[in-house]
């Protein structure tokens, strides 16, 4: 059985950090594709970063470039997100998403997902 778990969510003030997590179990950790996405409420959900099967490859959205880093560690089947001057923009649920694919920005190219962990992040 696949599962992918988030934790690290919360709240925190604007210019704060946070660290979310993803454990998975149930697929080969090492030769997947792990990536973040997150939804806001009232919008669809979006690309946040990517890191490659390799894990020699990352890739992010425009709008956290610079603030947020994607990593992960093969031996803990766990893939990070470290997020940093966070701002209310930032507000949304994250997802950790996997897939043995290739990968890249698009939601439907990743056929495993966690629950979600909430962050907020206020003004």
């Amino acid at each position: 059985q696949v599962q992918l778990v988030e934790s690290g969510g919360g709240s925190v003030q604007a210019g704060g950090s946070l660290r979310l997590s993803c454990a998975v179990s149930g697929i080969t950790f090492s030769t997947s594709a792990m990536a973040w996405f997150r939804q806001a409420p009232g919008k669809e959900r979006e690309f946040v970063a990517v890191n490659t099967r390799s894990g020699s490859s990352t890739d992010y959205a425009d709008s956290v470039k610079g603030r947020f880093i994607i990593s992960r560690d093969n031996a803990k089947n766990t893939v990070y997100l470290e997020m940093n001057s966070l701002k209310p923009e930032d507000t949304a649920v994250y997802y950790c998403a996997g897939t043995l694919g290739a990968g890249g920005r698009r939601s439907h190219a990743y056929f495993h997902w966690g629950q979600g962990t909430q962050v907020t992040v206020s003004s």
